[in-house]
């Protein structure tokens, strides 16, 4: 028990240090290839901050813990808007400038609805896993054609300065992409071994395990990605890294994971109580965010609806482990 946990604790540190040694690398060798910054932002940035739930999610596939993937990635979102957004908010209110970003949030909603009727025959299958990774080279090939096509935009310029700041050479850049990714896989599989030990030393699914444990240490990129970027005003990125990673969990992380070990008997629950609680705060979000004719702000005030609710749902999850 205490290797177990000893284990996730160094998967952690692991995994949030090679996470941002990754996403500096690949950020790098993508401007010295000459790439846009907005398409760094949007798609090299977002798939390195998703990185950490893609890996931990493959290794527990392989290891045949598909469920403990699923709950990394339903977990994972209801931390990003709950807890990453909710704390970003009490230290930096956000105001959401972006036109990308109000384009995205709508995407995001369709993602988390047609995920539910995915889960509605309580299975993921094979084909479903396919179109779910399909769904996401989609998403990436519009995200491209957004940054290139975008001349003008808030998230743009916020990128930009925060890229100003990047002066590392191209030998550098790979080594840190190289080092980073076999790291992130590296503290992945030691993360994903004492989790699977802790469930079965406690009599706790892999399910309840993934969405809790797992989900907050995987999502530790999105919370000092998006703090950092309030706290310097880069308001747009400290949103952008929640919806994109959000999009990229269910598309990617889940697919990835039911293309290598399709999850069938699914607990009920899934769907009656996770993804309808990632469901209720992803709506919460697009209504904050969106604005609807006006700038979106997510303040202080609904900093701390979307904490609260994270607490009660992590509360329910707690009390329904401790009465079963």
């Amino acid at each position: 028990m205490f290797i177990a946990a000893l284990s996730i604790l160094i998967g952690f540190v692991l995994l949030v240090w090679s996470a941002d040694k990754f996403v500096d690398g690949a950020a790098a060798t993508a401007r010295h290839a000459g790439m846009p910054s907005l398409l760094i932002g949007m798609v090299i940035v977002g798939f390195g901050t998703s990185a950490p739930e893609m890996v931990v999610s493959a290794m527990a596939a392989l290891d045949g813990n598909p469920n403990l993937a699923l709950g990394n990635a339903v977990g994972s979102n209801i931390v990003n808007i709950g807890l990453v957004l909710g704390v970003t908010a009490l230290i930096a209110p956000i105001m959401v400038h972006s036109n990308i970003i109000r384009k995205e949030m709508p995407i995001l909603l369709l993602i988390t609805l047609a995920f539910g009727a995915i889960l509605l025959n309580n299975e993921i299958s094979y084909m479903e896993a396919v179109l779910l990774l399909g769904g996401f080279f989609a998403l990436i090939g519009w995200s491209i054609f957004s940054a290139l096509k975008t001349r003008k935009d808030t998230l743009k310029d916020d990128i930009e300065k925060e890229l100003q700041t990047d002066g590392m050479t191209l030998p550098k850049a790979i080594t840190w992409l190289v080092v980073g990714l076999l790291l992130l896989i590296l503290s992945s599989r030691i993360l994903v071994w004492g989790a699977v030990n802790i469930a079965t030393s406690l009599g706790i699914s892999d399910l309840i395990v993934g969405l809790t444990i797992v989900a907050i240490g995987t999502s530790l990129p999105e919370l000092a990605a998006s703090v950092i970027a309030a706290k310097k005003g880069e308001h747009d990125i400290a949103i952008g890294n929640v919806v994109g990673s959000n999009m990229f969990n269910l598309l990617a992380v889940v697919g990835i994971a039911g293309v290598i070990t399709p999850i069938s008997n699914l607990d009920p629950q899934v769907l009656t109580r996770d993804w309808a609680t990632m469901t209720a705060l992803t709506i919460a979000l697009f209504v904050m965010a969106y604005g609807f004719g006006k700038k979106g702000k997510v303040g202080r005030a609904k900093g701390i609806f979307l904490l609260t609710s994270y607490i009660m749902y992590n509360l329910y999850l707690v009390f329904g482990v401790m009465s079963s």
